[in-house]
C-alpha cells in the first residue's frame, strides 16, 4: 500500500486533525458572508437595534436557542461515526473538506436552484457539475453543439432514476401522438428516417424510434410548424400535445391505439428497489418491471437477449433497460457493453430499447479510466496501479458508458460529498425537451433560449423537482474543481479504496485458514469494486438457519444500536442476504457447498456480513496503521466467541 500524503488536506480526518484548518476557512467566510450582507445597502439602517441583546426576551430566547442547541449537540454524539475507518457498513465515509465548507458556506445564501432568478451563481454551477460528470463518462460537453449532454443534481439516486423513467417514457411515446395528430390534421407530411411517411406507420414502428428519431423528429414538427400560418403551426402544435401520452393518461392514450400494449422495463434482479417504486410512480405498475437473471451478480446478457427476443416476438415495447454499476448489496458492475451489444442485434430487428445504467455507487469509478485530457486509458495503464483491479469485462463497461442514453451517479456517495447530492446525466441535452413544460416556445422569442446555459438556467421547466438547494450543487462543484474527475484528480482517492479492497480480498484467505477449526469463511463472490462480502458457517454445522443464525451472532457485536455508546463498538459493518431467487438453484447451491451447508428447499436466504471501503486511510501506510488487519483481527476473535458460545448451548450439529 503506498502512502496517501497527497490526501491529507482533504478531509476534516478521524480525529479532527484539520481541525484548524477547517475552522480557520470556515470563520473566514461567514465572516465574508456577514460583510457581503452589511454592503449590500450599506445606508440601510439595522432592523435589530444594538441594545435588543439587553432585553430579557432576547436574553430568554437566546438562551432558549443555546439550550437547544446544546441537546442536539449531545443527541447527535450518538450517531454512527462514519468518518472513522473503523466503520466499513454502508456506502458513506468522511467528507471531502471541500464538499463540507461549500456546503456550510452556500447555506446561509439560501439559492433556490430551480430557476436562475433565484439562484443565479450555483444554478450555474449546477450545470458544469453535469457538464463535468458528462465528461467522466465520456459524453459530448461541447455547448454549442446540439447534442451536447446534460446533467444535473438531484436530492439522490433514487430521483434520478425516477428522472429517466419519466424522460424515456416521454421519448417512447411522442412519436404516437405526433402520427395521431398527423392523421387528423392533413396540413403536412413528416417522413421517417428511413422515408416512411409517418401518418403511415403502424404503432409497432411508432413505439421503436430510436431517441434520436424522436429527437430529429420533434425538431421536424417544430420546423414545419413554422412554415405554416402562426395559427395553424399553433394549433398542429396544440393536437399534437392533446394526443401525447402525458396529457390523455395510460388508458385514454391506450384507446387512442388500439395496436399498442404498454412499454415495460428491463431490470437486473441486483437493481436497487427504487425501480419497483419508480414503474409505479409513472403509472406502469410493477407487473411491467422485468427482472432478469444475473450470473455472479451481474446481469445474464443471454437472458437479456431472450427476453427481448420473447417482446418482440409478442410486439412489447421496451420502455428501458437498465444496468446497474455497482450494485447496493456487492458493489459488482453489469457488461454494460454487452447490454449495448444485445440491444444493437435487437435494434436492427426493429424492436428498439433505450439502456440506462444506475451508477449511483459506480459511477465515480471512471476517473480511474479517465485522463486529464478526457482521453479514455488504455487497459494495461489502469491495470498497473493495482493488483487485480479492472478485469477485462469491467474495462469495457466504462468504455461503453459513452454510448448509453442516460447514467445516474451519486455524489453523495463515491463523490465523498453531504447527502443529499445524487444526479442524473443524459448523453443528449434534446432528450428534456420531451419534458419540458414549454412546447410552444417556438413562436415566443423571448423564451427562445440564446444559449445552452440560457436554455437551463429555467432548470424546473425540464426536471422533475422543483425547489432544490443550491447549497449542495455548491459543494459538489467546488470539490470536483478541487478533485477534477480523472485519475489525477478524484481518482487518487478512489484509487486507495480499490487497493483497500484488494488488500481485504487477499487478507480473507489468512483469516480463512486461521478460523477453520471454528468457522468456514468464504467471498461469494469476487469484488468488481469497493465493496467485499464474507459468507460464514460455524464448523460442523450443515444447517443453513443455524448458519445465518451465528452470522447474525456476529454481526450483533458490530450492528448500530441507537441504546449504547457508539464507544462500544470495536467496529461497525452492515449485511446483506443472498436470495436462491436471486441467484438462482445452481449458485445458490454452490455456495452453500463451499461452506459446507447443507441445500434444504425450505431455506431460500443467507445472511452475509457487507463491507463497504471508502475510507482512504484504512490500509494506511503513513501511521503504520492499518484497519483492515486491525478488522480481521477483531473478526477472528469475534468468531471465535460466537462459536464458543454456540457449542456450549449445542446450537448447531
Amino acid at each position: 500500500m503506498t502512502g496517501n500524503h497527497d490526501l491529507f488536506p482533504l478531509f476534516l480526518g478521524p480525529l479532527g486533525e484539520n481541525s484548524e484548518l477547517f475552522e480557520k476557512l470556515l470563520v473566514e467566510f461567514l465572516r465574508d458572508h456577514v460583510y457581503w450582507r452589511r454592503n449590500f445597502h450599506p445606508e440601510d439602517p439595522p432592523v435589530i437595534p444594538v441594545l435588543a441583546a439587553t432585553t430579557p426576551h432576547y436574553r430568554e430566547t437566546a438562551a432558549k436557542m443555546a439550550a437547544e442547541l446544546h441537546q442536539l449537540s449531545a443527541a447527535l454524539k450518538r450517531s454512527v461515526p462514519f468518518s472513522s475507518p473503523r466503520y466499513m457498513g454502508h456506502m458513506t465515509s468522511d467528507l471531502l473538506m471541500p464538499a463540507l465548507l461549500a456546503q456550510i458556506m452556500t447555506l446561509p445564501y439560501n439559492p433556490n436552484n430551480v430557476v436562475d432568478e433565484a439562484a443565479p451563481v450555483t444554478l450555474d454551477m449546477e450545470i458544469s457539475v453535469g457538464l463535468q460528470l458528462a465528461r467522466m463518462i465520456g459524453f459530448n460537453t461541447d455547448e454549442s453543439a446540439q447534442d451536447c449532454a446534460f446533467g444535473h443534481i438531484t436530492s439522490g439516486g433514487t430521483v434520478a432514476n425516477y428522472e429517466a423513467l419519466n424522460v424515456q417514457r416521454a421519448l417512447r411515446h411522442y412519436p404516437l401522438a405526433v402520427a395521431a395528430a398527423l392523421r387528423e390534421c392533413r396540413s403536412i407530411e413528416l417522413e421517417t428516417s428511413q422515408g416512411e411517411n409517418l401518418a403511415d406507420c403502424d404503432d409497432w414502428r411508432l413505439a421503436n424510434f430510436s431517441n434520436r428519431e424522436v429527437m430529429e423528429l420533434q425538431h421536424s414538427l417544430l420546423t414545419a410548424a413554422v412554415t405554416l400560418p402562426e395559427a395553424r403551426g399553433r394549433d398542429l402544435l396544440a393536437r399534437v400535445n392533446a394526443e401525447r401520452l402525458e396529457t390523455l393518461g395510460w388508458a385514454a392514450f391506450a384507446r387512442r391505439h388500439p395496436g399498442w400494449r404498454e412499454p415495460v422495463v428491463l431490470v437486473p434482479v441486483t437493481a436497487h428497489y427504487s425501480w419497483q417504486k419508480g414503474v409505479k410512480l409513472i403509472g406502469l405498475g410493477s407487473a411491467q418491471l422485468r427482472e432478469i437473471p444475473e450470473t455472479g451478480m451481474r446481469m445474464n446478457t443471454t437472458a437479456l437477449a431472450n427476453t427481448l427476443a420473447d417482446l418482440h416476438a409478442s410486439r412489447t415495447p421496451v420502455l428501458a433497460i437498465v444496468g446497474v454499476l455497482g450494485t447496493t448489496e456487492f458493489g459488482t458492475l453489469d457488461p454494460v457493453h454487452d447490454i449495448l451489444a444485445v440491444r444493437d442485434r435487437w435494434q436492427q430487428k426493429g424492436l428498439y430499447a433505450p439502456v440506462h445504467v444506475d451508477a449511483a455507487w459506480g459511477g465515480y469509478l471512471a476517473t480511474l479510466f479517465r485522463d486529464e485530457d478526457g482521453a479514455f486509458t488504455a487497459h494495461e495503464t489502469v491495470q498497473q496501479e493495482f493488483k487485480y483491479f479492472p478485469s477485462t469485462p469491467v474495462h469495457e463497461t466504462f468504455r461503453a458508458l459513452a454510448r448509453v442514453d442516460s447514467v445516474t451517479i451519486d455524489p453523495h456517495k463515491l463523490g465523498f460529498v453531504p447527502f443529499g447530492a445524487g444526479a442524473i446525466v443524459f448523453r443528449d441535452q434534446r432528450m428534456l425537451d420531451m419534458v419540458s413544460l414549454r412546447a410552444d416556445y417556438v413562436f415566443d422569442p423571448a423564451h427562445d433560449a440564446s444559449s445552452y446555459r440560457d436554455k437551463f438556467r429555467q432548470l424546473g421547466r425540464y426536471i422533475l423537482e422543483g425547489s432544490k438547494s443550491g447549497a449542495a450543487a455548491a459543494a459538489v462543484h467546488v470539490s470536483q474543481r478541487v478533485l477534477p474527475l480523472h485519475r489525477d484528480g478524484l481518482g487518487r482517492l478512489i484509487r486507495e479504496t480499490i487497493r483497500a479492497t484488494e488488500y481485504f480480498y487477499d487478507r480473507v484467505s489468512v483469516l480463512a485458514a486461521t478460523l477453520a477449526p471454528d468457522a468456514t469463511l468464504i467471498v461469494p463472490f469476487e469484488p468488481d469494486s469497493n465493496l467485499i462480502c464474507l459468507a460464514i458457517n460455524p464448523a460442523d454445522n450443515s444447517r443453513l438457519d443455524a448458519a445465518n443464525e451465528f452470522t447474525r451472532a456476529v454481526f450483533d457485536v458490530m450492528k448500530v444500536d441507537a441504546t449504547l455508546p457508539v464507544q462500544t463498538r470495536e467496529f461497525f459493518g452492515s449485511y446483506t442476504n443472498l436470495s436462491r431467487k436471486v441467484l438462482g438453484d445452481d449458485v445458490f447451491r454452490r455456495i452453500l457447498e463451499e461452506l459446507g451447508l447443507a441445500d434444504d428447499p425450505g431455506q431460500d436466504e443467507l445472511f452475509i456480513l457487507r463491507h463497504t471501503l471508502m475510507n482512504p486511510w484504512l490500509a494506511d501506510s503513513v501511521n503504520g496503521i492499518n484497519y483492515v488487519d486491525r478488522y480481521g483481527d477483531f473478526l477472528i476473535r469475534t468468531v471465535r466467541a460466537v462459536a464458543k458460545r454456540f457449542r456450549r448451548h449445542a446450537g448447531y450439529a
